[in-house]
């Protein structure tokens, strides 16, 4: 297991800012596969005692200047009714193939799932019981200001949804219409308090910095009005102009000057955030030292499993990795969409798009998750792999030597410095097969 020859400092000086790493191998590493494969197999050798289940709806009532997620904006009724129906089909399926398992978490995501009325979001919930077997379990929801309404937020308490995160980026009026959002804070500050009425145990707001004519005092203005509502968590995320969004089609640019004020507005915000009461626990989440402590069953991203549903979720299993395929463009995203509500019954008891993990990747994907969250725990990997990841990984001492990391024990975790950098860290660690496939992607 052997880096490629591009090192960590290399990476480092030309630009901190690299990739966001929240998974491993990155969807656009997906490809089809040479046979399709059974999903009643392939589930049936793997742990299912503590599974992830996630929800894709890939509808919004605008699309953001930076979002490169695979979303719809303004979809018309009858693609939306299909794609439920579909949905459904694809779920009944799914739970079939995969038997008898637990799950520890779930959530929905998109797309912003509460642009659906509340009458599909109850079918949302029927999906998810049936695919549980109704198991009452931990759920997050995504929503945002527009649709944070009063019958919707109600939908999801009734169906115990315990989190939700709005995702309002910034509560001036011109940044966000800076990132093609034409948002004002008066929505942001009425759908707050509505969530705050509704009564969810968690509440998450994501923020952004680096965005067009942002400033130290104009980012700290929007940390300190979101300090307002006490949230149990808030997201601190970079501003990256991803191609074929729309800031890219607006700049003609797909990365940002490596000289810019990402890397000291991210460090003032961890500063303001800490001296509020707010732990760091990866490069973007802060937790509240008020948020209640976890009585819910443990899920690990690294060793369970997660099982997607929905045209743009992925499906997570030890060996491979599986899903529909990707777009950003309103076309390509129209025509995977169209696809997917096509798609008979039958063709959901397959994998036929994803990535195969062999043994190297599989530790890749064990290091990159550890080390971006937590840290890598050095009992943990030899419980898995049967190895010491000191010698099996030796590429990883480059990052001690960098101030990155240090041990702590049994365990190696980024520190300060690192996780700081962690989008530059993270890409350093994926495999020349990973890299290679991701440029070679044409993204529509």
């Amino acid at each position: 297991m052997t880096m490629d020859s591009q090192g960590l400092r290399e990476r480092l000086s030309r630009n901190p800012y690299q990739s966001y790493v929240y998974a491993y191998p990155h969807k656009t590493a997906y490809r089809l596969l040479p046979k399709p494969v059974a999903l009643d197999a392939l589930w049936a050798a793997e742990a299912r005692d503590a599974l992830f289940l996630y929800v894709h709806i890939p509808f919004c009532e605008m699309r953001c200047g930076f979002c490169n997620l695979f979303t719809r904006a303004r979809p018309h009724e009858e693609l939306v009714a299909a794609y439920l129906s579909t949905l459904e089909r694809q779920a009944a399926h799914v739970r079939a193939a995969v038997g008898p398992a637990r799950f520890a978490r779930c959530a929905i995501g998109g797309g912003t799932p509460t642009f659906l009325d509340p009458v599909s979001l109850h079918r949302i919930f029927d999906v998810i019981e049936n695919v549980t077997g109704g198991q009452r379990i931990p759920t997050s929801v995504e929503t945002s200001p527009e649709t944070a309404t009063r019958d919707r937020l109600q939908v999801l308490r009734d169906r115990g949804v315990d989190r939700i995160s709005i995702g309002v980026q910034s509560f001036l009026d011109d940044e966000a219409k800076g990132l093609l959002r034409p948002q004002k804070v008066s929505v942001v500050d009425a759908a707050l308090e509505r969530i705050l009425e509704a009564g969810f145990e968690t509440l998450n707001i994501d923020l952004m910095y680096g965005t067009p004519g942002q400033t130290r005092s104009t980012f700290e203005a929007s940390l300190r009005a979101a300090l307002r509502y006490r949230p149990e968590e808030i997201y601190l995320y970079p501003l990256y102009i991803r191609a074929r969004t729309g800031l890219d089609r607006r700049t003609g640019a797909t990365a940002l000057d490596t000289a810019d004020l990402r890397l000291p507005l991210y460090r003032h915000g961890c500063d303001l955030l800490g001296l509020a009461g707010y732990d760091r626990v990866s490069m973007r989440m802060f937790r509240a030292r008020h948020a209640p402590g976890s009585t819910v069953p443990v899920y690990c991203c690294q060793t369970d499993g997660m099982i997607g549903i929905g045209c743009g979720a992925r499906s997570y299993a030890t060996t491979l990795h599986y899903s529909d395929e990707y777009a950003v463009g309103a076309r390509g995203v129209q025509e995977i969409l169209d696809a997917y509500v096509a798609r008979e019954g039958a063709s959901f008891d397959v994998a036929a798009y994803g990535f195969a993990l062999d043994q190297e990747e599989r530790r890749r994907r064990f290091v990159i998750l550890s080390l971006l969250a937590d840290g890598l725990d050095g009992r943990a990997y030899a419980a898995r792999f049967g190895g010491d990841f000191e010698r099996d990984l030796p590429y990883l001492s480059e990052l001690a030597e960098s101030g990155l990391a240090a041990r702590d024990g049994d365990w190696l975790r980024l520190t300060g410095a690192g996780v700081e950098l962690s989008d530059a860290v993270g890409p350093w660690l994926a495999s020349p097969k990973v890299r290679s496939k991701m440029s070679l992607y044409v993204l529509r």
